[in-house]
């Protein structure tokens, strides 16, 4: 007995010590090479954040595709240093959003009015505030950078994630109160779990929005100042300033292996370990193939190691008894008095920022200039419906076509997830040199931009409504022969409209960021405009004219508020009571 013991307590340093010693595969000896060139390219990418402006490293682009891999990298970590920002940003304000009912009254209105408002416009004033925050450096347009493709990203995690908080089920909270789980535990080991799954696939979408704002986050021109950062955007930037169409070509190969990379490398095995945590326990759950690089990660046995310390590691911080135990929300309301201090502080500060709105557009606007801008928007306005009903058109039958078999349905998802993560503005320059070449109208054949890239998530979930359409249903409706516009109106139409809602949205707010990228394109020294709110700001923001841009984004942020709270929130509340599987 007494011999044993030693050995018995010195067994994990033992089995590590063997481990690194005789047990390494030729898999470790690999995978340890990979990330320590990973981490000596990271380092060096690093390492030019902190030069001058004026620097050598900062000469301008090559357009030889041999600087396209560090370009892809450099992008890259813009872009995964966004969505970290994204999700530190997400758990703060959607946890308190979530957890504080007077915080939910400002936090989820305010999430609404940041949503609408398009992801360029702000572009003019972060740029000067990150420059004016590390004067001379490089660091500074970094952020400005970082920020902007933050903007497209963070809003959407946090809805999502506030969502999942909101919607965790009753029996669960009871089963935390039963438990005595403290607040960090509840909120570590209940509701993070719940929210996972929405996590997960917001981060993969955020990603995809974060894609399309590279080439301008990336290429910064604003009045006098014109930075240009090395990565895939800029390369592009550059590439369509001097009509070169074949390095554009090589960009937009260049990002398709980037997107397929991390993809299979970060986000399939994410997609896969956060089905563990979907609250339905159907076969479509328990039929997701396990990715390749998990199976190749199970089997090395340092990373594994590592990868079991680590998981042991936050187990254990989850597990902490911090904060109060769980108490179910109380059932009374707050006294009178509290509530009408909360309120009147509030309109207190809405009046005041009324006032200075007022005092601010009575200073640089006239009336007449607010009419041509609010009549510049209903054009727009009326670009983006009538490309949302044509892509409605479109893929509302492919999309129930394809999810009606569950096979074509998985490959469809996949091919679907590739194309809305590709950004459609790298398509711009060859729509431009098209309408140059056949001497279009611009006004005509610029609108099909906006939609390029947003037609898909109104084919995504139109598939995913279809695919979890009840099977007795359709076997009823074949039982008693219905076909035709009957069967669309009567049985199909209904069952999907939910989630067609649920895409429109997305596919709606997305035309109207896109507006500003495509109502004005260029193509070397060929701008091509299109009359609409869009290219106004896109104007606006060349000339570095800040009151123009603060005009225009903030009336169109009104018209995409309005379609929101008068259109498509009233027919997803009227889907939902009305149209929803109970």
């Amino acid at each position: 007995m007494t011999a044993t013991k030693p050995e018995t307590s010195f067994r994990p340093q033992a089995s590590f010590s063997s481990l690194s010693v005789r047990h390494l595969n030729s898999l470790d000896a690999l995978l340890l090479v990979c990330v320590v060139g990973v981490a000596i390219l990271v380092g060096n990418s690093v390492r030019h954040m902190l030069a001058p402006l004026s620097s050598p490293t900062m000469a301008p682009l090559h357009l030889n595709i041999a600087y396209l891999p560090g370009y892809a990298l450099r992008t890259t970590l813009r872009m995964f240093a966004a969505l970290a920002l994204s999700l530190v940003f997400t758990f703060c304000y959607a946890t308190l959003a979530a957890k504080n009912r007077r915080a939910e009254q400002v936090l989820i209105p305010l999430l609404d009015v940041l949503q609408s408002v398009p992801i360029l416009g702000f572009l003019t004033f972060t740029v000067t505030f990150f420059l004016g925050l590390f004067p001379g450096r490089v660091l500074g347009a970094e952020f400005a950078a970082i920020f902007t493709i933050f903007t497209s990203q963070a809003w959407n995690l946090a809805l999502g994630m506030y969502q999942s908080l909101k919607n965790v089920p009753d029996e669960l909270e009871e089963a935390a109160r039963c438990f005595g789980l403290t607040s960090w535990q509840k909120f570590w080991r209940l509701e993070v779990p719940c929210a996972v799954p929405s996590l997960v696939w917001n981060s993969m979408m955020s990603m995809a929005g974060g894609w399309f704002m590279v080439v301008y986050s990336e290429t910064i021109t604003v009045g006098n100042t014109h930075i240009v950062l090395p990565g895939i955007g800029s390369y592009v930037g550059v590439a369509i300033t001097q009509r070169n169409i074949w390095a554009v070509l090589a960009a937009i190969v260049a990002m398709l292996l980037v997107i397929l990379a991390y993809d299979q490398i970060v986000f399939r095995p994410l997609a896969s370990w956060a089905t563990r945590f979907r609250q339905e326990t159907g076969p479509s759950t328990a039929s997701v193939p396990e990715p390749w690089i998990l199976r190749t990660l199970r089997h090395t046995r340092l990373l594994s190691l590592l990868g079991d310390m680590i998981l042991g590691v936050a187990r254990k911080l989850g597990t902490l008894p911090l904060g109060g135990r769980f108490r179910p929300p109380s059932q009374q309301g707050q006294p009178v008095a509290a509530r009408w201090l909360w309120w009147s502080v509030w309109v207190v500060i809405l009046l005041v920022a009324l006032e200075q709105a007022g005092t601010y557009a009575s200073a640089f606007y006239t009336s007449r200039q607010i009419l041509h801008v609010f009549m510049l928007g209903c054009i727009t306005l009326l670009r983006v419906v009538s490309m949302v009903c044509l892509a409605s058109i479109i893929w509302v039958p492919v999309g129930v076509w394809l999810g009606l078999d569950s096979a074509r349905a998985r490959r469809a998802q996949l091919v679907v997830q590739y194309c809305a993560a590709f950004p459609a503005n790298l398509f711009f320059p060859i729509f431009v040199v098209g309408i140059i070449r056949f001497g279009l109208v611009p006004d005509i054949w610029l609108t099909p931009l906006m939609i390029l890239g947003a037609q898909w998530y109104i084919l995504f979930n139109v598939i995913g409504g279809t695919s979890s359409f009840p099977g007795a249903l359709l076997e009823v409706g074949r039982n008693f022969n219905v076909s035709g516009m009957l069967w669309w109106r009567k049985i199909m139409l209904p069952g999907v409209i939910p989630y067609y809602l649920t895409g429109v949205m997305a596919a709606s707010g997305g035309a109207w960021n896109a507006a500003v990228a495509s109502e004005m394109a260029q193509w070397g020294d060929i701008t091509l405009k299109a009359h609409g709110i869009g290219s106004y700001i896109a104007q606006a923001t060349v000339e570095g004219s800040t009151s123009r841009v603060a005009l225009g984004v903030v009336i169109m942020s009104l018209f995409v508020m309005a379609m929101n709270w008068v259109v498509w929130r009233p027919l997803s509340e009227y889907a939902y009571r009305r149209l929803k599987f109970s």
